[in-house]
């Protein structure tokens, strides 16, 4: 008798316990919870640390990828450009799509409040003090013998003549721009970004202030292009490989 009194209790006690761990269970978000969803995340801090920082840089800068915090480069690209990059990605690169309906995380939403967060931030509307910046994408494909008589003209004294290495003006070593390895991991259009942008954080100057001196003259989008088609003639089928496949 004193066991069949007990079980009614213990079963009381088991649904009880059940029902309380159901509703306190880790990562479970209680009815009143003011935690946002991910996709409900609006605020551009918040997005830009979450998805954009560890590659871009905390502030924008010193990152791996391309500098964001550089008002020249948001000027030339546009908002419409970064939206749609952030969107869809950069396909043979390390830049992922983030927009949901591309296999991303983030919604239109977020996306639009990331790009217009870049440029209200560290964007700059009169950076670009009345010049006509050359086209952010080249509409034709580039000559590459044009392009190393021009990276000998305005990018040699910072790059060495070979694009292999040598010493900026400020004294930064500058890398190699034809390894390989770096060239798997960039796109043309990233080459282009760079050169047109600069990279102001690193003492790299802009597509107007490439030479110095009385021969100064901006670089013409034409000849963006051929230095891009001069850098990228340089990238191997097989990255990272002491040597090349053999047909």
């Amino acid at each position: 008798m004193r066991l069949r009194s007990l079980i009614p209790c213990l079963l009381s006690c088991v649904l009880t316990l059940a029902i309380a761990g159901c509703n306190s269970a880790p990562g479970r978000p209680s009815a009143d919870s003011t935690v946002p969803r991910p996709g409900q995340v609006l605020d551009f801090p918040t997005l830009y640390s979450q998805n954009c920082a560890s590659c871009h840089g905390v502030d924008g800068r010193y990152g791996a990828a391309i500098s964001l915090a550089n008002p020249v480069y948001l000027a030339v690209a546009g908002v419409a450009n970064i939206e749609r990059v952030t969107a869809i990605g950069v396909p043979g690169t390390a830049m992922p799509p983030f927009a949901r309906s591309s296999g991303g995380m983030l919604t239109d939403r977020q996306i639009a409040v990331l790009t217009q967060g870049m440029s209200a931030t560290w964007g700059n509307p009169a950076v670009l003090a009345g010049s006509a910046p050359p086209a952010y994408a080249s509409a034709a494909p580039g000559d590459p013998a044009q392009g190393q008589k021009a990276f000998a003209l305005f990018c040699a004294r910072c790059h060495g003549a070979d694009a292999t290495g040598g010493h900026a003006d400020n004294g930064v070593v500058t890398g190699s721009l034809v390894d390989p390895a770096y060239l798997a991991l960039i796109s043309d259009q990233g080459l282009r970004s760079i050169i047109i942008g600069g990279q102001p954080e690193q003492g790299m100057p802009d597509w107007r202030n490439h030479l110095s001196g009385s021969a100064a003259r901006p670089m013409t989008g034409q000849e963006i292009t051929d230095v891009v088609a001069w850098l990228a003639s340089h990238r191997s089928a097989t990255p990272g490989q002491p040597y090349r496949q053999q047909p």
